[in-house]
């Protein structure tokens, strides 16, 4: 059967909420840095070293992230997907209501700084493991010839989260005053993520055991030692391929949708609301682009869409800095193109789900995944911010760096006889 069962709908839609609810959860604490930075560190220290540990115990999430998700994925792959599908949205939403009620520095001192790096952990090592075992989740629960269209679904979910955060962010800061906003604002966010999350994690119940996990465990097929041992012996093309895969994921998300808004501003003199509605309307773009992509790569093959998802990314990217630099007329039309080519970041999970036998796909995904995106998640907020130029153009040149490898993937995928078309077979073999 080649097309999409009413569970698969269902599988789909709760996981594709459970990891919007998840993201949300995960980057709702860059929209709130001030207010944490000034409530949960000494009062006397001067702003910049507060606003340097805010932003290191965000950067720490990102550190957290490898640890968790390798962890997670060696009992996904031995003790099954959906247990640990269910424990990463737990693990995530639990640290955001605790956040949204820990006492300031002010009330128990050193101990809400310790508190908040503890929680900011449990969230990375959470995120670490959500995102890979979403990918492998659906995945292996949809025909394989619709793989595309459902990475491409659950990666629009996941950007949905960054829209929701922001959706609220504005709603949040624009009810409030500063005073209040410092005061019990901003809990109102954390607050809502965590509730939230919880009853995601409830609905995870009616979420069923992957096929492909249930044939392995019946064949007795299951890893026969250490999953990520197997990975980093046997598999390492793939995980240099997934790894550079990730790393364009990395620049175009971001570059293009966390960075750009702040540079506009800080480079250009936009005002923040006309680029906080004009980098809305590209996330929602970026949406739509993930599911296109996904319908795409299952059409025409994973490889090709690739190579010329890439090429019109970099083009996208370019006629957005280009045409932004005299004034903000085109600001809306040309980020809107820009986030909808960066919808090729959905065809990455494609890629890396096929590149991995089933008994190590989980570890092999979140071992190339998560340190790739620890590295270049870090690396790359202060390779295009120190670029010295008053224009944009330098954070466009990095992009088309990473389109370039993006390229050669596609390429060396290609030559070396890669199917275009995911088989039933090749995803439930061995």
């Amino acid at each position: 059967m080649n097309t999409l069962s009413r569970s698969d709908y269902k599988t789909l839609g709760l996981a594709t909420l459970g990891g919007a609810l998840e993201f949300y959860d995960f980057i709702i604490f860059v929209f709130f840095a001030n207010q944490i930075g000034k409530l949960f560190f000494p009062p006397g220290i001067p702003d910049w070293l507060r606003q340097l540990q805010t932003f290191g115990l965000f950067a720490i999430a990102y550190f957290a992230r490898p640890l968790g998700g390798i962890i997670m994925a060696h009992f996904g792959d031995l003790s099954g997907r959906k247990k640990i599908f269910t424990l990463s949205i737990i693990l995530m939403a639990v640290p955001t209501l605790a956040m949204g009620v820990l006492p300031p520095y002010s009330a128990i001192g050193i101990w809400a700084s310790i508190g908040l790096l503890v929680f900011r952990v449990l969230q990375g090592a959470a995120i670490g493991g959500e995102v890979p075992g979403a990918w492998v989740f659906v995945s292996e629960h949809v025909p394989p010839s619709r793989i595309g269209i459902a990475c491409g679904t659950l990666t629009a979910g996941l950007t949905a989260g960054i829209l929701l955060g922001s959706i609220v962010n504005i709603l949040i800061t624009s009810s409030l005053t500063s005073g209040d906003l410092l005061r019990f604002g901003w809990r109102i966010a954390f607050m809502i993520g965590g509730v939230f999350g919880l009853c995601s994690a409830l609905l995870r119940r009616w979420l069923h055991e992957t096929p492909v996990f249930k044939q392995m465990t019946a064949r007795k097929a299951l890893a026969s030692e250490l999953p990520v041992k197997a990975v980093l012996r046997d598999h390492w093309p793939a995980v240099i391929t997934s790894a550079l895969l990730t790393w364009m994921l990395t620049a175009c998300i971001v570059v293009i949708i966390l960075l750009t808004p702040q540079l506009l501003i800080s480079r250009y003199h936009f005002s923040p609301p006309t680029v906080a509605t004009a980098n809305c309307v590209a996330t929602i773009s970026l949406i739509f682009g993930c599911v296109l992509v996904g319908f795409l790569s299952d059409r025409f093959g994973y490889a090709r869409v690739l190579i010329i998802g890439s090429v019109c990314l970099a083009i996208a990217t370019y006629c957005f800095y280009f045409g932004t630099e005299p004034g903000p007329e085109f600001l809306l039309p040309l980020y809107a193109f820009a986030g909808l080519a960066v919808g090729i970041v959905s065809i990455v999970p494609h890629i890396m789900v096929k590149s991995f036998p089933p008994a190590i796909r989980f570890s092999g995904i979140s071992l190339a995944y998560n340190v790739s995106y620890a590295i270049f998640g870090g690396l790359t907020p202060l390779i295009v911010t120190g670029i010295p130029a008053k224009d944009l153009l330098g954070a466009g040149h990095y992009v088309a760096l990473v389109c370039v490898a993006g390229i050669g993937v596609g390429v060396f995928l290609l030559r070396n006889a890669e199917s275009d078309r995911v088989t039933a077979s090749e995803v439930g073999a061995n």
